[in-house]
């Protein structure tokens, strides 16, 4: 009894005047001195569930080029002979033969796809070419960064930005001399 009354009294003063019950009950039938408020069946009707989709199982993740070679290129284990878009969903056969047919229309796929690329990673084959400044305007009014560079770099940066975890494309043309690693038997 006398801990009922404590109670009260130290709830009528906590609460700076507002008085909470006027009857004397247990001490831990406030919902100020319980640990944790429970929903009652009537009070879960008011709530919805929230649910999750995991649209991408694996952890950290994204497409990684393994290596390349004067024909094409080897994607996450996938064999891509020629040049190829590397998007965040998907990889693609580019329909270009050299950084001269990098145009417009075929760059327009990097800037249609969403959620939007951040940065788009352009490999021109063995040499740094120059692209087309109308391109890299429209891919600037776009929000879309550039960085052109030959396609060995431009394979490494790809797979810096994406192990990242940012939103990066590429466009990869090869190289028409072979960077691969030739063993020699003895």
């Amino acid at each position: 009894m006398v801990s009922a009354v404590c109670a009260r009294f130290l709830l009528q003063r906590s609460t700076h005047g507002f008085l909470l019950s006027s009857r004397a009950g247990p001490a831990l039938s406030s919902p100020f001195l319980s640990r944790a408020h429970r929903l009652g069946p009537s009070d879960d009707e008011m709530y919805q569930r929230t649910t999750v989709s995991i649209m991408k199982k694996e952890p950290g993740g994204g497409v990684m080029i393994q290596s390349y070679s004067s024909q094409g290129f080897n994607i996450d284990g996938n064999r891509v002979l020629g040049p190829c878009a590397v998007l965040p969903p998907a990889i693609l056969q580019w329909n270009v033969g050299s950084h001269k047919d990098i145009t417009e229309e075929s760059v327009s796929l990097f800037h249609m796809l969403e959620p939007r690329i951040e940065i788009i990673v352009l490999g021109t084959g063995a040499r740094v070419e120059r692209i087309n400044p109308s391109v890299l305007a429209l891919l600037k009014r776009k929000g879309i960064a550039v960085e052109v560079q030959d396609t060995p770099n431009a394979c490494a940066t790809f797979n810096f930005l994406t192990s990242e975890g940012r939103m990066a494309a590429a466009g990869l043309i090869p190289s028409p001399v072979s960077t691969e690693l030739d063993l020699i038997k003895e």
